[in-house]
């Protein structure tokens, strides 16, 4: 599951979400989740409280990132991606039935498309997109996809949050980052999912969007059984982003087949 929690789970001057943050995950019990947008968060305790083990990328200019993982997914290994993304980016490696299966949590820059764009070149080389490999880039890319018609919503935002969306000559929409990302192999699994923002807690820069993704290299997303728009009266006010959650037909190693450290 991937899922920007704004701002920590607390807005300033605002209401404390936590408490909904932690029954949303409580209720999906995802083994792998990749959160964003998380400054202020005591991370480590807010993962005990929901059964998972954080792994942080923290940021030098926006919020931190994470990659949680549920025991008894064994973790080979875990460490940021050591480029200047605007936020931030987490790559963890986790042992499946099926082999490793790397996961890179990240969170685009929000302002700039060509930032996204050189942004998403770091993200295809953090996961090795190869055909072969189990590999799931997952995050808040604040990015159109390039297959769908969106001048009509691009229209409808404030001049300002629209600019974030449109190419330097003010007309063509801004898709090229996750363009860049299908071009490197990648498949997006939520193409038919629907918006993940804006909410009912707020969003007056979304206008029906699709900004969240679970991208898979194509060996993961034959495995995949399910995906959907997590959409409840709790996800409704937790954030200002609904999750977006994929299922995998897989299952922890046997303990002779995991090698690494957790």
């Amino acid at each position: 599951m991937t899922w920007n929690i704004r701002t920590g789970g607390r807005d300033r001057g605002g209401p404390d979400r936590r408490e909904l943050v932690a029954r949303v995950i409580d209720r999906q019990r995802p083994d792998v989740l990749a959160l964003q947008e998380l400054g202020g968060l005591d991370v480590a305790g807010f993962a005990r409280g929901v059964g998972l083990r954080p792994y942080l990328a923290r940021s030098w200019l926006g919020q931190p990132v994470a990659v949680l993982v549920r025991a008894p997914w064994p973790v080979l290994a875990a460490a940021p991606v050591r480029r200047p993304f605007h936020h931030a980016a987490q790559r963890v490696v986790v042992g499946t039935d099926a082999g490793p299966l790397t996961v890179l949590g990240t969170h685009f820059d929000p302002y700039s498309g060509t930032r996204r764009r050189v942004e998403a070149g770091w993200a295809a080389a953090a996961v090795r997109a190869g055909r072969d490999r189990l590999a799931l880039l997952a995050g808040d890319l604040n990015t159109l996809a390039p297959y769908a018609e969106h001048a009509d919503r691009v229209g409808r935002l404030p001049p300002a949050y629209r600019r974030r969306h449109l190419r330097r000559d003010g007309r063509t929409v801004e898709t090229r980052a996750v363009a860049r990302l299908l071009a490197a192999g990648l498949v997006d699994l939520g193409a038919s999912a629907g918006p993940t923002v804006p909410t009912a807690h707020g969003g007056a820069e979304f206008a029906d969007m699709r900004l969240d993704y679970l991208l898979a290299t194509p060996t993961l997303a034959t495995h995949l059984t399910h995906v959907e728009v997590i959409r409840t009266p709790d996800t409704d006010h937790a954030s200002d982003h609904y999750p977006l959650l994929a299922e995998f037909a897989l299952t922890p190693p046997t303990p002779r087949n995991v090698t690494g450290a957790g």
